[in-house]
């Protein structure tokens, strides 16, 4: 998890535009909530955790932003683990075969309020890769007072058919669509590096 936190963050850093700041998802800090109806009776959600991703923003210049993120499918937790178990096999995720969803924007632009972005990209989930627009807040941007860095917090919501991406089970007793919430701070790349490094005995 390190050496590729690592490596992100030297490839964030190689190909940064002179505009933006160069950031990384704390994944301590990052969640991907998804809720589904369940035959009409209930609305359950998930959480996925281990997320890496990187982050190009420059508060002055916000939709020349960029960003790019890798969610591993095994890491999802209903709080049910036979669900759990169900949602990797071939009905759904099918995460032996494909084990990470990915998202990389293409557009970024001005919303209704300086806060406000929208937010085009690519995902690719289930072997199917189609765009799909976030609506995203920007929370705070400044400094972190617990990491003594630049960070940058947002949340973004979307919905989007499973269906489209081959994920038809049990639709639509089971809703196709999905509804996503995410929420993360990203934290200045060169300060995670520095985080990440190994702690020196005394």
């Amino acid at each position: 998890m390190i050496r590729r936190l690592a490596l992100a963050t030297a490839l964030t850093l190689a190909t940064a535009p002179v505009f933006a700041a160069s950031y990384i998802l704390d994944p301590a800090h990052t969640q991907v909530v998804l809720s589904w109806n369940h035959f009409g009776f209930s609305n359950p959600s998930a959480q996925f955790g281990k997320i890496d991703g990187t982050l190009e923003f420059d508060q002055a210049h916000p939709t020349q932003a960029s960003v790019k993120v890798t969610i591993p499918l095994a890491s999802i937790n209903t709080n049910v683990p036979d669900l759990d178990e169900h949602l990797q096999k071939p009905d759904f995720f099918d995460s032996a075969k494909y084990p990470d969803a990915t998202f990389q924007s293409t557009k970024v632009e001005q919303g209704a309020k300086p806060d406000k972005l929208k937010v085009t990209g690519n995902l690719t989930l289930h072997g199917v890769t189609r765009p799909v627009v976030l609506d995203v807040t920007i929370n705070k941007v400044g400094e972190h007072p617990m990491r003594k860095a630049p960070a940058a917090g947002f949340d973004a919501t979307t919905t989007l058919k499973r269906s489209d991406f081959g994920i038809k089970a049990y639709v639509p007793m089971v809703s196709d669509d999905i509804k996503i919430h995410i929420t993360s701070e990203a934290i200045d790349a060169k300060a995670f590096a520095e985080g990440m490094k190994p702690k020196a005995k005394s």
